[in-house]
């Protein structure tokens, strides 16, 4: 028992920073470091303490000014914190310094993001991806930590008179680089032959935040066992199943989750998962109802899909986990303007929901509260995208 419990991994221990600006509130820096600290916990590290400091804009040399540092630094020497990490980017300037000051680990957003697709990638094709967007993103970063790069690559001449050792390490960088790139055309290659390889189906994809249920909708809905776990990121590689409702077959595939401030390396090195969207004929943007900053995921949603997909194509906003979804009624006698926190799902139904061009469905994957009537308005879509493009194509309805 003793052996095992000196085995046993520790948590790193880390505390968080963000910043309050002109352009973010109290609050919604707060509900980014719960985010932060949910990404934390993904990454499997514990987050002791959470620092917010009021700025007009970051610090360019510090990011939050040298007394706030200095109060971190006597913190995280007191309680035993292994690393520090920000909700925001660092600057290779602001990087250095701040490492300078607290003498640990150092990450920011981006990079716990990377680390954790990192970590997440399971196949070959996911693993190429994101080593491309780390290296991609860690390239103007460099620092002492990547001198020893420069043992991977030996042979006479291939250090130049007088270089650097940080030279020797960027041009290692830029040739890994070069060599990720053609590794990943040669699969989106391969990729793309496999979707043309599919058939005349219709093809159905299943967008929205991470961590919104769209794998569990897709056991629903496929019938099928797909990894759903809360989680952010689950699911990396895109994974595609044929769904048959009644007697109509079409593709439904499951696609990486998007968040806020997703790092653009990996939009960049995702191409070919995010090309399931471009090449989709219906899509499916899954929502959590029950998230309390729902309307601010879907926005970054949509932002990302007009960033990858410039078409017009049917879609459905899938107002999912209504089992989860908790409010407050308000007391008749209470005169004060009613909040989000007051809303029912009915409240919602007759909002901005209703005027939306877009259809909005509720539902519950888990509990599979109003599946079958989601899966009846998508059999008509489907059927309707069917009869449209295969006229002469004698299916039985």
């Amino acid at each position: 028992m003793e052996k095992a419990h000196l085995t046993e991994r520790v948590k790193e221990r880390a505390v968080l920073i963000g910043i309050i600006t002109q352009n973010q509130t109290e609050l919604q820096t707060r509900e980014y470091l719960e985010e932060l600290k949910f990404l934390v916990s993904t990454a499997g590290v514990e987050t002791i303490k959470s620092f917010t400091q009021k700025l007009e804009k970051p610090h360019s040399v510090t990011f939050v000014g040298t007394g706030k540092l200095e109060e971190i630094k006597r913190y995280i020497d007191d309680n035993a914190i292994d690393v520090v990490i920000f909700d925001d980017d660092l600057s290779p300037t602001q990087l250095r310094n701040i490492e300078k000051v607290l003498d640990r680990q150092i990450l920011d957003r981006t990079t716990l993001i990377l680390d954790i697709f990192a970590a997440r990638a399971q196949t070959a094709h996911a693993k190429v991806q994101v080593e491309l967007a780390q290296y991609q993103y860690l390239m103007p970063r460099l620092t002492r930590m990547w001198t020893h790069l420069q043992k991977q690559k030996g042979g006479v001449g291939m250090r130049g008179p007088g270089e650097t050792e940080i030279e020797t390490d960027r041009r290692i960088i830029r040739d890994k680089i070069s060599k990720l790139k053609e590794d990943l055309e040669k699969i989106d290659r391969q990729m793309a032959t496999q979707r043309k390889n599919r058939g005349q189906m219709i093809r159905v994809a299943l967008v929205g935040y991470t961590n919104v249920g769209k794998s569990t909708l897709m056991n629903v809905l496929s019938k099928s066992e797909v990894l759903a776990e809360n989680k952010l990121f689950a699911t990396l590689d895109t994974t595609v199943r044929k769904v048959v409702i009644d007697n109509l077959p079409f593709l439904l595939s499951d696609t990486v989750g998007f968040i806020r401030k997703l790092p653009h390396g990996l939009v960049e090195s995702f191409k070919s998962t995010l090309d399931e969207v471009r090449e989709a004929d219906i899509l499916i943007h899954v929502v959590d109802i029950s998230h309390p900053n729902f309307e601010e995921q879907i926005e970054i949603v949509e932002e990302t899909l007009r960033e990858i997909d410039k078409l017009e194509k049917p879609s459905y906003l899938l107002f999912n986990k209504i089992d989860q979804y908790q409010y407050i009624p308000k007391d008749e006698d209470d005169l004060t303007p009613k909040t989000k926190l007051n809303f029912s799902l009915d409240d919602w139904k007759k909002t901005w929901m209703s005027k939306n061009n877009v259809h909005s469905v509720f539902i519950s994957a888990k509990d599979k509260t109003f599946v079958d009537e989601f899966k009846a308005i998508l059999y008509k879509k489907v059927k309707e995208i069917h009869i449209k493009r295969y006229p002469y194509n004698n299916l039985l309805y």
